[in-house]
């Protein structure tokens, strides 16, 4: 299977399970993601997810073998262009990259997270990479695009001019750089990617989920807009979770639970 599914309580951990080929994705693999995913995003017993590439690797990118073998051929990329009018989106050709999930997915790297396999990455919401793991727009040397929100999400995370930097020339970009630009928010021991990251899922899973869910969502709403457009997104996307759930948090504070800090008796 090059898919495997794990679920642990409310965490649900995705598997790239190609690691004969570095975990690259060829369609059939990119539509079981993107299924994954959904699957993930509609099961309301399932908080937080964890995207990891078995055998070392989180990701090598497209599979480039496949694609060279069709050469002459119509593209295998074509089946998945955006409808024109309204309705599903279709699965990009590295699987779940066009998906606005409702729950926080968390990117636990090991090894090569490159070409499509970066971008990858950039669709989650946190970055765990282990201290010899690697980014890189290696597709640069092919004459292969970005299609899978690589040039949308990398200027949004690190800003223009070092997206640039990494979008033309291809470079590798290794796990304590990625952390020093903002490309990933931990750095961990070799083979504890993992690990951490799933801990970090448990950890978010314990807090109150809709609310968690509306902050996140307030982050995503206010990209492009101004700032006085953003905060009036905020306030509507905010005000009936406080109503449904914080107004019972604060009583629950009130009540002595969760003093001095503590995020365990909450």
């Amino acid at each position: 299977m090059s898919v495997l599914i794990e679920k642990s309580g409310p965490i649900t951990t995705v598997i790239l399970n190609r690691s004969e080929a570095r975990n690259a994705v060829d369609p059939e693999t990119a539509r079981k993601l993107y299924d994954a995913f959904l699957a993930f995003d509609a099961d309301p017993a399932q908080h937080v997810a964890v995207f990891w590439g078995a055998g070392g690797a989180f990701c090598a990118g497209f599979d480039l073998k496949y694609a060279g073998s069709l050469t002459g051929e119509k593209s295998p990329l074509s089946a998945n262009d955006f409808p024109k009018g309204k309705g599903d989106v279709p699965p990009g050709p590295m699987g779940p990259t066009r998906l606005e999930l409702s729950k926080p997915v968390i990117a636990a790297i090991a090894g090569p997270a490159v070409a499509g396999g970066m971008e990858l990455a950039l669709w989650c919401d946190l970055r765990v990479m282990e201290e010899d793991a690697y980014m890189g727009v290696y597709c640069r040397r092919w004459g292969v695009p970005l299609i899978d929100g690589g040039t949308v999400r990398l200027p949004r995370i690190v800003g223009r001019g070092r997206a640039l930097d990494l979008i033309l020339t291809g470079r590798k970009v290794e796990a304590r750089e990625c952390l020093l630009i903002g490309l990933c928010e931990r750095v961990v021991p070799r083979s504890q990617s993992r690990e951490v990251a799933e801990a970090l899922a448990h950890e978010l899973a314990k807090f109150p989920q809709e609310c968690l869910r509306a902050d996140r969502r307030s982050v995503w709403l206010q990209e492009g807009l101004g700032e006085r457009e953003a905060l009036r997104a905020e306030w509507k996307n905010s005000v009936p979770v406080f109503e449904r759930e914080g107004a019972a948090g604060a009583a629950r504070f009130a009540s002595g639970k969760g003093r001095h800090g503590d995020r365990e008796d909450i």
